[in-house]
């Protein structure tokens, strides 16, 4: 494993018309390329995690697992917005001298993409076997995909959607007000709104789990019991936890980047944009999520041209894609093993890669790095 940050020192215009003056992107890589490049997989994470893709899918990433270093070489980048290497609020504006803080830009799905285009020409790579991604990592590779439909061979899209629901909106805005209810969010220093985060995780954790595995897992043994109950102390220690490794100024970030994710923006429509990506996929839902139901990747599905969907049964909710190893696991096998047919090609100019817009002289695609 070897993490590295990458520097980029020309100005990065963000979709929403700001411009950051200088980027920082943190990744892992694991393993090498071959000389063909079919056996690199780039793997998008979720909202909280980082570029330490074997930490946080251990079941999938590492020595002895489906994605071994033996035989791919892998990547993962941190995304834009967050605090774990990459520029995001907590880093240094070279502007002012001081943190970010609430006065980072609103960064989309599409930044974030955009950014790792330029990590993946920094690399070399000009093709990828595998995109794979679940929540926010899912809407980061099929939002890359629609972008660049030629890149990858396949994807693999976990628990996640086209364009992100009133549902989901709902929630990122419920826990961003937690966070605002904090007023110490307003500073700049580590424990900025750190309370607030605490009150926003508890919040998230109801959409991540499911009544079933908090029956299962948080039910009082005792019938005497009138407070003090497990759940309540299973909801602060999740809060706590999340305070512990995360800031709060990114977790506003990075949910509203989730809330800009329309992969139809720009493109027509979703079933339009849906349809140049012309490759395998495979579509994970879980039976028991409620933060992205299972209707949401059935609609991917159908508007893919290659799509095979599974539903996997979970007692966890949102969170078995992170958890269900053993059922993901020969899914993504297949994925990568199996010799697919793939419809007639479509002619070469319905698949042009998408340019970014330059912000003045400043274009993300050919900047010095």
């Amino acid at each position: 494993m070897t993490a590295r940050t990458l520097h980029i020192s020309q100005p990065f215009p963000t979709e929403g018309g700001a411009v950051l003056p200088e980027l920082h992107i943190a990744y892992h890589t694991w393993g090498k390329p071959n000389a063909e490049q079919d056996n690199i997989v780039w793997i998008a994470h979720a909202l909280t995690g980082n570029s330490d893709a074997a930490s946080w899918w251990p079941g999938l990433v590492g020595e002895g697992r489906l994605l071994d270093p033996d035989k791919y070489f892998i990547v993962c980048a941190n995304v834009i917005g967050s605090c774990y290497g990459s520029t995001g609020p907590t880093s240094i504006d070279p502007r002012t001298g001081q943190a970010y803080g609430l006065d980072f830009p609103l960064i989309t799905i599409r930044d974030m993409v955009w950014a790792h285009r330029l990590l993946q020409r920094h690399l070399g790579i000009r093709r990828i076997r595998l995109g794979i991604g679940g929540s926010m990592g899912g809407q980061q590779i099929i939002e890359w995909a629609a972008a660049e439909p030629e890149l990858f061979d396949r994807i693999a899209l976990l628990a996640t959607n086209a364009r992100h629901s009133p549902w989901g909106i709902a929630f990122n805005e419920s826990q961003r007000m937690a966070i605002m209810a904090d007023h110490s969010v307003q500073e700049k220093h580590p424990e900025a709104g750190a309370k607030g985060l605490e009150a926003a995780r508890a919040v998230a954790i109801l959409s991540y789990r499911h009544y079933h595995a908090y029956h299962r897992t948080q039910l009082d043994p005792t019938h005497d019991k009138i407070e003090d109950f497990l759940a309540g102390s299973y909801q602060r220690y999740q809060g706590e936890k999340l305070r512990n490794r995360f800031h709060a100024h990114s977790y506003l970030t990075l949910s509203r980047a989730m809330d800009s994710h329309n992969v139809g923006r720009g493109r027509e429509t979703v079933e339009n944009a849906l349809a140049q990506i012309r490759k395998p996929a495979l579509v994970v839902a879980i039976q028991s999520d409620v933060l992205f139901p299972p209707e949401e990747q059935y609609f991917i599905g159908r508007n893919l041209p290659e799509a095979q969907v599974e539903t996997i049964e979970s007692l966890y909710g949102h969170d078995g894609f992170l958890i269900e190893y053993d059922k993901i696991t020969p899914l993504l096998q297949d994925l990568l093993e199996r010799n697919w047919t793939t419809p007639a090609a479509k002619k070469a100019s319905d698949h042009k890669q998408e340019t970014r817009p330059s912000a003045g002289s400043a274009l993300p695609g050919s900047e010095r790095i």
